[in-house]
């Protein structure tokens, strides 16, 4: 498991951390922050079904669907 280290430093009223590139998890993506004492969880939110299905829907089709007998 990487190790990153960084700084805390403020942005207006707020305390903010800056990610690494490497472990960034990319831009307008909404995430949890689960603290517990002194250790802070921190993951991407569960994407709403709408968005989900958007995203299915956005993908490109399959060049052929396999039939199976049952």
């Amino acid at each position: 498991m990487p190790v990153f280290r960084t700084r805390t430093f403020r942005s207006g009223n707020s305390e903010t951390i800056r990610l690494p590139k490497a472990i960034a998890f990319g831009k307008d993506v909404e995430l949890v922050i689960v603290r517990s004492g002194d250790v802070m969880t921190i993951y991407p939110a569960a994407t709403s079904i709408p968005a989900m299905i958007k995203r299915l829907r956005s993908l490109p089709a399959p060049p052929s669907i396999e039939r199976r007998d049952l």
